[in-house]
């Protein structure tokens, strides 16, 4: 059973008071996170009796609707719900354990799916000699302004800085060049769980954007580009399916433009999320196809089978708990968290409600029946929470579990233990059944599997909508200003991103850029021009403001 609750509305209003989700408008310098002040715990009168309304009760929810202010909603709603905490060093946050489990449902569906392909789990170490990290030109210059370095040790100035990893491609290659010497010696399919640190960043926002963060990055090594085609999009796949099967978040699947592409790569695939609340589009993970740019810097060469020399074709692909940060926006409402069943912590919350006039028996014999349930749900593999508390309401407790999110709310009173039925609550539309106790173990994984399905289904719905086709500058800027993202045929030119990137830029918001060039293209008509250059079209790209 959770621990009795803080006061969390007074906190949340002091301690992100000035986090912003938006990113500065182009060219503002970043503005500092202020600390969270420290709070006094407030204590809670108990109740006086479990079905008396109390008079003084925590205040529990958010002060700030989506719809209003979607930042201020955003960093209310990951406090209040005991997702994060701050931390003391600005744009580091503490993942509490109702966001931690989420995270470890990720975990296990994709290390169970890159397993069945034959990736195996290594662990490399976070420090990189600068020289070594300056090996790929290319790959550094694009990470450079990220880097953070150990200078000092102890009382004492290091030689030479030591960089910690924003990513390990120039980590692991060193070690790949002498483990790879034979085409036996390929594949070389590893892939470790860790964390990274990026330091520059525009404004920091729990989960999207943060100095540190979790992740997994996967780096390949095989005899032929084909091979390593294959293998990204195999792990795009994947990761369309932990957003889309887990998480209930709609993407689309594509190529990165030349312009966004991975620093060092041959090709960058992705697959894109949006948040029409804001109209901000979100790169949710990405496949990369390196060709044989690092294994010439590495010297990662190979004897083939007909013995000559060649060097490796790699992949290196990452997702990262962002991944969490897009679900809480896709489907969070004024209420607080809305969970996917298959990514919540806890899918069943099951809350007796006994009369303050009920027998001791009646109590016990009440109390005795949930735990009856909650053990027949559990061998169906349903995860269940129980809250016997009873210094707070009912209402207090169904507000309590509404803001944490969880799918399914069970209520068993004095006339359900008459009728021998219980209640099932839906989070995500506030829906009520009664259901016969002895339907009550296959009605609730029907019922869960029902929330997934009809939450990627609204989600998608609204994905859908947030996509205009435009063929003209004016119609572009109009799908912008819609919150909307924009399909759009262009020349597929750095130049002409760049420069839609400078125009489509406001006094209120940023520029636009190609999110990805989608996979499943239109029909590109005969002729068709670029709808912000008018040179010949090449393809179409998805655009789109973005964190």
């Amino acid at each position: 059973m959770s621990p009795d609750p803080v006061a969390v509305e007074e906190v949340v209003a002091e301690q992100v008071a000035d986090l912003c989700v938006a990113a500065p408008a182009e060219g503002e310098k970043p503005k500092k996170e202020k600390k969270p002040k420290p709070q006094k715990e407030k204590k809670e009168k108990p109740a006086q009796g479990g079905g008396k309304e109390l008079k003084k009760e925590t205040q529990l929810g958010l002060s700030t609707k989506k719809a209003d202010d979607f930042s201020k909603w955003y960093s209310e709603l990951v406090v209040a719900s005991e997702l994060i905490s701050y931390y003391d060093v600005s744009g580091c946050y503490i993942l509490r354990p109702w966001a931690f489990s989420m995270w470890e449902v990720v975990q296990r569906w994709f290390d169970d799916n890159i397993k069945k392909l034959g990736v195996q789990n290594a662990y490399f170490p976070m420090f990189i000699t600068e020289d070594v990290l300056n090996t790929e030109k290319d790959h550094v210059e694009g990470f450079a302004p990220e880097v953070a370095w150990v200078t000092r040790a102890g009382n004492s100035e290091m030689d030479k800085p030591i960089a910690i990893r924003p990513t390990s491609e120039t980590v692991m290659y060193p070690y790949y060049a002498q483990w790879i010497r034979s085409h036996r010696d390929l594949p070389l399919r590893l892939n470790q769980w860790t964390n990274v640190v990026r330091w520059e960043f525009k404004y920091p926002t729990p989960f999207i954007r943060s100095r540190e963060f979790l992740w997994q990055e996967g780096h390949t090594a095989f005899a032929t580009q084909a091979e390593a085609d294959t293998e990204v999009r195999q792990i795009l796949d994947f990761y369309a399916g932990v957003y889309q099967e887990l998480l209930a978040v709609p993407v689309t699947q594509g190529q990165k433009s030349d312009k966004e592409k991975f620093a060092g790569a041959l090709y960058t695939t992705t697959v894109e999320a949006f948040i029409p609340d804001n109209g901000r589009g979100v790169q949710g993970a990405t496949s990369h196809c390196l060709g044989q740019n690092f294994s010439k810097m590495f010297g990662i060469e190979f004897e083939t089978e007909d013995h000559g020399k060649s060097h490796a074709w790699q992949n290196s692909w990452g997702l990262t708990t962002r991944s969490l940060g897009v679900m809480i926006m896709t489907h969070g409402d004024d209420k607080g968290l809305v969970l996917p069943p298959r990514v919540a912590p806890k899918q069943v919350v099951i809350i007796p409600i006994p009369k303050s006039s009920s027998a001791p028996e009646q109590v016990a014999a009440m109390f005795e029946q949930v735990k009856a349930f909650k053990a027949s749900l559990e061998s169906s593999s349903v995860r269940v929470e129980t809250d016997y508390r009873t210094n707070y309401t009912p209402g207090w407790k169904y507000n309590h579990w509404e803001l944490r999110g969880v799918p399914i709310r069970m209520e068993l009173g004095p006339k359900d233990m008459d009728n021998k039925t219980v209640v099932l609550a839906r989070r995500d539309t506030g829906a009520k059944e009664f259901v016969p106790w002895d339907q009550v173990a296959t009605r609730v994984p029907e019922l869960l599997e029902q929330i997934q399905a009809d939450m990627l289904a609204k989600a998608k719905a609204r994905y859908d909508a947030c996509v205009e086709t435009v063929t003209t500058w004016d119609a572009f800027m109009a799908a912008l200003n819609n919150k909307h993202m924009a399909l759009a045929p262009w020349a597929d030119e750095e130049e002409v991103e760049e420069d839609v990137k400078k125009r489509s830029a406001t006094a209120d918001a940023m520029g636009a850029k190609t999110l990805c060039i989608p996979f499943e293209q239109p029909p590109l008509p005969e002729g068709a021009v670029c709808f912000a250059s008018g040179k010949p079209a090449k393809n179409w790209a998805l655009w789109g403001r973005s964190y």
